[in-house]
């Protein structure tokens, strides 16, 4: 779409800091059970979700876990079996190696620097083996500490699509969020955007119809 139309259209819906909390509030009621997709059983067992989500779909790691639990329940079984073992037990999520080898780290140093409990703030989470950025904040906002927003492709479209970034870099794109996000909204504001992104707002084509927030987004066809 031109530049010309762009922001044309961008003052037709107003000023994003206008615009974020309605479109937060109506994607609300649309999407009552946004949530996060993996299932999991305590902090251990959601970062082993998170992890394994990498690269593959939410609905594989759930069967993945539906067993892994069962065999892995804390972080000295991690590193109780040869990784070869636990290669294949989580050889369906794809990248198989590198995700075991980044599990055992981030097992062992569990141990050796957090008494074998998940740490809550992102500057810990990050240090731990094969936890970049995305990942600790998925982690520290399902465990009620949010210190940022989450950015996947989902989000990142959207938010670009409903003007509240211009941004490429999922690090610059959380930038802007955080400034116009409600801080009290952080944690559901990534799953909004997720689902309206997967029932609604589809990359190829948004069903810009059916849209709740059409009259609110400058990038609406209606």
């Amino acid at each position: 779409m031109p530049r010309s139309f762009v922001a044309e259209a961008r003052k037709r819906v107003g000023p994003k800091k206008q615009r974020i909390r309605p479109v937060i509030e109506r994607l609300a009621v649309e999407h009552a059970d946004a949530a996060i997709a993996l299932k999991f059983a305590g902090p251990l067992e959601l970062l082993v979700s998170v992890m394994l989500s990498a690269q593959t779909t939410d609905v594989n790691v759930n069967k993945v876990t539906q067993t892994l639990f069962l065999k892995y329940r804390r972080p000295e079984d991690y590193l109780a079996v040869p990784q070869e073992e636990l290669e294949r037990d989580i050889f369906a999520t794809g990248f198989y190696r590198q995700k075991a080898r980044s599990l055992r780290g981030t097992m062992q140093m569990l141990l050796d620097e957090f008494e074998g409990e998940v740490p809550q703030t992102l500057n810990e989470l990050i240090r731990l083996p094969g936890v970049a950025r995305k990942t600790a904040n998925v982690v520290s906002s399902e465990l009620g500490n949010p210190e940022g927003i989450v950015v996947d492709t989902h989000v990142r479209r959207l938010s670009q699509r409903l003007g509240f970034t211009k941004q490429e870099d999922p690090v610059k794109i959380e930038r802007d969020l955080v400034r116009l996000v409600p801080r009290d909204d952080w944690p559901r504001f990534p799953h909004l955007m997720i689902w309206h992104g997967r029932r609604v707002c589809i990359a190829r084509r948004p069903l810009c119809e059916d849209c709740v927030v059409n009259d609110l987004c400058p990038s609406s066809r209606v």
